[in-house]
């Protein structure tokens, strides 16, 4: 997805996995098995963007 000031999206689904790998366009990485709650975090910019480490947020259900 591209926003109209440039801004690259990039959301790749890890093979064997119900995991998405998201790419900001500041450099941000971060990891989602809800393709809403990926989204929520991508679009949310800057709130909760820190380049570094790739991190993971599990299911919000707890499973």
């Amino acid at each position: 997805m591209s926003g109209r000031t440039g801004e690259v999206y990039r959301v790749d689904w890890l093979p064997g996995t119900d995991v998405l790998h998201g790419t900001c366009h500041c450099g941000a990485e971060h990891t989602a098995e809800d393709p809403v709650t990926m989204w929520d975090w991508m679009l949310a910019h800057p709130q909760g963007h820190a380049q570094g480490p790739l991190r993971h947020h599990p299911p919000e259900d707890g499973s």
